[in-house]
């Protein structure tokens, strides 16, 4: 469900006026889940002034930087940096809690000026994915879990992370999963992120204090996939902005800090019947469907080539370490939280799979289209699963890849998945992360200068 379901233009106006709005953020989720766009004041806000900005705009890294000299990117977006024509989806619009003035932000859909959507848009790439799903009569849902660090703020990227001071006056020193109190170390700023998703519409449920020191987690209802895409990116906007009004910092990063967990974002995932509701999961007995294995099949044999959208950065990669909270591996089996893909104890019409693997990092939009589109695979092209493991799965080989460049490659080689999520994407994605990556490659490491300067 959308923030406001079935809104129109007219109920969009509606609203605008009804809270007295004067000023409107006009907001793009670029590949790397950046807020890019245009503020405008009210007067000047309509669906038929056509706003526009370059196309390029979806094809940065995260650093803000280009690619160029690249065949398969220079294809995708022009060279003459031609514009995109925006438009609002009208069930986006929401307040924006933090501002002074009654501000209001609303998401935007980018179109090309032949009226097409914009292919390589994270959004139009979730849609593409959805699109498939609905053509088979099937209907995905999902329910994320999102973990995520405070720390004390940190001007200077040289010095590494801590945790924030909380009311005590003490920071968190050792691991406090699932403390009440040490959740109630920081209140004031709890306080003011319910708040603020209560003004926005947005509906977060549980939020638990995770095993890292300040690493908290908060779980959203289950529902669509774009609607919840879209509620993972205001969110994650809206708890920096909370966080930095509490003198903090909020991060997403998947591995911030040296010897704690990482962070992840964890994706329950079924599939309902368009016509009747019913989670195609489960067989008329109770029993787990021909469809629940195939989906679990799809997501074995497809999600190593959809790392690099799992996860998308170097730093996505210190994540996945054996006993860390993380997996390494594919592998699935019943309420085991060391395995890939874990299948929750529920009811046999809440029978979902729960994928660990993608990592807070990643832009929600793209993730959920790529584990989507593998268990699409999976279920299109009957692919079963291996046999369920019991015991624990770090006991198993690595069957992920352990770097951007090698998940890079696995991306670009499959045909599959290249298909469903659309060749310009595949082509400006990896253009893209493979120029972070060079970038990262100037940088050297505390770790480089500590143990080479001298001894080598």
């Amino acid at each position: 469900m959308s923030l406001r379901e079935n809104f129109s233009d007219a109920d969009m106006d509606a609203w605008l006026n009804e809270n007295r709005v004067t000023e409107i953020e006009c907001l793009v989720p670029d590949l790397t889940g950046v807020a890019r766009g245009k503020i405008l004041p009210r007067a000047k806000f309509t669906q038929d002034r056509g706003m526009r900005i370059p196309e390029a705009v979806l094809g940065m890294t995260v650093t803000g930087n280009y690619p160029t000299a690249n065949a398969a990117y220079d294809r995708a977006i022009s060279s003459t940096d031609r514009d995109m024509i925006l438009r609002a989806d009208p069930g986006s619009i929401t307040t924006v809690p933090w501002a002074q003035d009654p501000t209001a932000q609303v998401i935007h859909d980018c179109y090309f000026s032949d009226g097409t959507l914009v292919d390589y848009a994270p959004r139009s790439v979730l849609r593409r994915v959805l699109k498939l799903y609905a053509d088979r009569g099937w209907q995905a849902v999902v329910g994320p879990e999102l973990e995520f660090y405070l720390t004390e703020k940190n001007i200077d990227p040289d010095l590494p992370l801590r945790a924030p001071v909380g009311r005590s006056g003490r920071a968190e020193t050792s691991r406090q999963v699932y403390s009440i109190d040490a959740v109630n170390e920081f209140d004031p700023l709890f306080e003011d992120i319910y708040d603020y998703c209560a003004l926005m519409n947005l509906d977060v449920d549980t939020l638990i204090h995770e095993t890292g020191a300040g690493q908290m987690g908060i779980n959203f209802q289950h529902g669509d996939a774009l609607a919840l895409a879209d509620n993972l990116f205001y969110f994650k906007r809206t708890l920096r902005e909370a966080a930095l009004k509490h003198s903090m910092y909020a991060t997403f990063m998947a591995k911030p800090m040296a010897g704690e967990p990482g962070s992840a974002m964890h994706v329950h995932q079924s599939v309902n019947d368009l016509a009747t509701g019913r989670n195609i999961f489960t067989d008329a007995d109770g029993a787990s469907s021909q469809h629940f294995r195939h989906y679990i099949g799809g997501l074995q044999r497809y999600t190593p080539a959809a790392m690099a959208i799992l996860a998308p950065y170097v730093n996505s990669y210190r994540r996945m370490v054996r006993h860390t909270a993380a997996p390494i591996n594919v592998q699935w089996g019943i309420d085991n939280r060391t395995v890939g893909f874990r299948i929750p104890i529920s009811g046999t019409g809440q029978r979902r799979v729960e994928n660990r693997i993608i990592g807070a990092d990643a832009n929600p939009y793209l993730a959920m289209a790529v584990t989507l589109a593998c268990g699409y695979l999976g279920m299109v092209d009957q692919i079963d699963p291996s046999p369920m493991i019991t015991g624990s799965a770090y006991d198993h080989d690595h069957e992920l890849p352990q770097g951007l460049p090698q998940a890079l490659e696995g991306l670009r080689r499959e045909d599959r998945l290249r298909d469903i999520l659309g060749e310009r994407f595949i082509d400006v994605y990896t253009a893209i992360k493979e120029l972070e990556h060079q970038e990262f490659m100037t940088v050297i490491s505390p770790w480089e200068r500590e143990h080479l300067l001298l001894h080598v």
